[in-house]
């Protein structure tokens, strides 16, 4: 009984303490507000808009922690994962991420990109390695090649620029909440920070 109550006690504490952590995370330190606030896509639905590239160590360290927070995420949020394509580098691997998305693939190849690319950059260095890459989920490399430089594509692409430049993101990760609110960081935190935001944003449309 003694250990039973302790137990409860612990897990009582653990539960203040998480509680006041989240209460505690503040604007300038644990997220920035954006200036110029987004629309969201899904009207209705809070939106999480993720910001990544499959080359960048942190984003891979954050990945996990964003695959268990989505086995939760509520349903009346919206989870929208953009690749960034703010230079020509990290443009090469955003066009993929679009093409295997127009393809009904992503689910399949999302992780194991990350992985690959986390060991050897390469993988995403050109459009003809990341051709390569994708053949062994189904795809020709020549029809990769041919949607790569698409009209359809490159709107994506372009829509995922103007983004960042509204959001004034100046690196990844990073996660915008609601159009309104920017995240960034590598570790569990960071889906803490966004359920603190979600929890806001609820309470303000009230």
């Amino acid at each position: 009984m003694k250990k039973f109550f302790l137990s409860s006690l612990a897990t009582a504490m653990l539960t203040l303490s998480t509680g006041a952590m989240a209460a505690n995370f503040v604007e300038g330190k644990d997220y920035t507000v954006v200036e110029n606030p987004g629309k969201v896509e899904v009207p209705g639905k809070i939106e999480v808009r993720e910001f990544f590239w499959y080359g960048c160590g942190h984003c891979h360290a954050l990945e996990p922690h964003m695959q268990t927070w989505l086995k939760s995420m509520p349903s009346d949020v919206n989870f929208v994962r953009t690749p960034a394509a703010m230079n020509p580098t990290w443009e090469v691997a955003a066009r993929g991420y679009y093409v295997t998305e127009a393809l009904g693939i992503r689910r399949f190849t999302h992780l194991s990109l990350f992985d690959a690319a986390s060991k050897n950059l390469q993988t995403i260095a050109s459009p003809d390695s990341l051709a390569k890459f994708y053949v062994k989920f189904g795809i020709p490399e020549t029809q990769f090649k041919s949607m790569y430089s698409s009209f359809p594509i490159s709107s994506k692409i372009a829509q995922s620029n103007q983004l960042a430049r509204q959001y004034k993101l100046t690196g990844v990760p990073a996660v915008v909440v609601n159009g309104k609110y920017v995240v960034q960081g590598e570790d569990a935190k960071v889906p803490q920070v966004i359920n603190y935001l979600i929890e806001k944003e609820k309470k303000a449309a009230k």
